[in-house]
């Protein structure tokens, strides 16, 4: 496709993190008014060393809206 080898890493990196973010388990709090995510689980600490994110920030933001 044309695509240097660098930027297919990223690539990769991005839809690998996409992918573990979309197996993460959310659990529903409240009768379903709010929802938090455990921060143990193996899907969210993959999604953050993927893209160099805070862990902490993540799983907060995940469930919160602003």
């Amino acid at each position: 496709v044309g695509v240097k080898e660098s930027h297919q890493m990223t690539i990769f990196r991005i839809i690998a993190a996409i992918l573990h973010l979309g197996n993460l388990e959310i659990q529903a709090e409240r009768d379903g008014e709010a929802c938090s995510v455990s921060s143990e689980d193996e899907h969210l600490n993959n999604f953050c060393c993927l893209l160099g994110v805070e862990h902490s920030q993540m799983q907060h933001w995940l469930c919160h809206r602003k």
